[in-house]
């Protein structure tokens, strides 16, 4: 293990964030509190809050907004050499070599994979004999249930974003009381090493969901993540609304993601976040058929999820109190449960993360009843090593697909399906998708001012 200092660049941003607020806003099952923009032009409203305790050095509260400059990430980071070795995880394969995971060998950033690639021309075989089998659920548009009322109106396909419909298998809670499954999404980012060094010090873990795009973007970070005992799991190559995607796009969402991961860890991920919390049995199915198990947040009714709506601040649509107002609903609503809980929140900018460190976490760890604070696999009372398909020995988190790829259940079927928002041919809902990510450039500018164009005079971190 090397410690040496790693200035910070942007090397790329992320074309999803100019649409993650307005998705966020229009779902239905999110924190009734956070899920209205404010006006064009209008500040965020600020609302009180009470906390048991800050950090003695967070940012204050008022200088965590957008268009506002922020300070520079750390430029510090561990490295570790090639064919280095996990010691905290049985049967890890050893580090890669970095120098070989290079960008060019992957798809386009932030945009839905081509599916004609011999690369997820087998991922697609893979699916159809996987043994599990793809319901025939026509793809969304997008919109989300405004603009899909038939697809809203039918319970049978269990869309979560419209209902809050969930399956047995679909990971929202922990099962212990105040236990709280600790995630971070959409990195890693320049600015995830402040959120690294936070948990360190606090002696804290979590389970960051992991956007392909980004991966490839910042390989030491993920290597720093992995070797830090944090749990990574799969947030996507792209950030697309999953159930808008033909099966074929959402296998290379998927297939892409887990590539990339591996090939900079060494390990691959059991365990996946659908982007806005977007997925209905299709969905499910294929990522079951690809060894993915889902992961949600919290939901206890239609106007209270467990989601503090710290991605919009970034974006100007809603105010730091207004996500500690957030946090405080959520604290009162995990007492009245008799399970623990998953909250929402992320690593992508600044704001997100010194809301994290400087306020959300200090309280957390102050909370009265205490919280026992883990990543999910371990607020699962599951092996770390369960956490990964490398390390995972089948007995407490046997995968539905064994290594001779049979499926534990369900009969084969094509991964093509027969309706034409799931055919062969990658078009339909993606389309669609990208074209509402174009429509709302205006918030990736305001994104951009606050919270990533600062470091972009800075060199790179490779």
């Amino acid at each position: 293990m090397i410690m040496k200092f790693v200035p910070f660049a942007v090397l790329a941003v992320p074309a999803f964030v100019a649409a993650h607020g307005n998705d966020h806003a229009r779902l239905y099952a999110r924190q009734a509190t956070s899920s209205a923009p404010a006006a064009t032009g209008t500040p965020p409203a600020t609302v009180s809050f009470s906390l048991p305790t800050t950090n003695p050095t967070a940012v204050p509260l008022a200088s965590i907004t957008s268009g506002t400059p922020v300070l520079p990430p750390l430029s510090v980071t561990t490295t570790y050499a090639a064919g280095a070795q996990p010691t905290f995880l049985s049967n890890a394969p050893p580090l890669p070599d970095l120098s070989k995971v290079l960008p060019a060998n992957y798809p386009a950033l932030d945009k839905v994979p081509p599916t004609d690639s011999p690369q997820v021309q087998q991922w697609i075989q893979d699916v159809a004999n996987s043994g599990i089998t793809i319901p025939n659920i026509t793809a969304t548009v997008a919109g989300g249930c405004p603009a899909n009322p038939q697809a809203a109106a039918d319970t049978s396909r269990c869309w979560w974003t419209c209902g809050g419909c969930t399956r047995d298998d679909d990971i929202t809670t922990c099962p212990d009381k105040l236990h709280w499954g600790l995630t971070h999404d959409d990195g890693p980012s320049p600015f995830t090493p402040n959120l690294l060094a936070y948990l360190q010090q606090a002696n804290l873990h979590t389970t960051f969901f992991v956007v392909g795009s980004r991966a490839i973007s910042y390989p030491t970070l993920l290597v720093e993540e992995y070797m830090a005992q944090h749990q990574l799991g799969v947030h996507t190559w792209s950030h697309p609304d999953l159930t808008t995607l033909t099966n074929e796009q959402i296998i290379a969402e998927f297939g892409w993601t887990k590539k990339v991961i591996k090939d900079i860890t060494g390990v691959t991920p059991t365990h996946f976040r659908p982007p806005f919390g977007d997925v209905d049995d299709r969905v499910r199915a294929i990522a079951k058929a690809m060894n993915l198990e889902t992961v949600i947040w919290t939901r206890i009714s239609p106007t209270a999820t467990f989601d503090t709506g710290d991605f919009n601040v970034a974006g100007g649509t809603t105010s730091p109190s207004q996500v500690l107002a957030n946090w405080e609903q959520i604290m009162g609503n995990a007492t009245t449960i008799s399970t623990g809980f998953i909250v929402l929140e992320h690593d992508l900018f600044q704001q997100t993360v010194e809301l994290a460190t400087g306020y959300i976490l200090p309280a957390a760890l102050a909370n009265n009843p205490a919280l026992t604070i883990q990543p999910v696999i371990t607020c699962l009372h599951k092996d770390f090593g369960d956490a990964y398909i490398e390390t995972n020995n089948n007995s407490t988190n046997p995968l539905p697909v064994t290594a001779s790829g049979s499926g534990s259940s369900g009969s084969s079927q094509s991964a093509s399906g027969t309706n034409s928002g799931s055919g062969a041919q990658a078009t339909g809902g993606s389309g669609k998708s990208s074209a509402a990510r174009v429509s709302v450039d205006n918030l990736l500018s305001g994104v951009v001012t606050g919270g990533v164009a600062i470091v972009a005079g800075l060199s790179a971190l490779l």
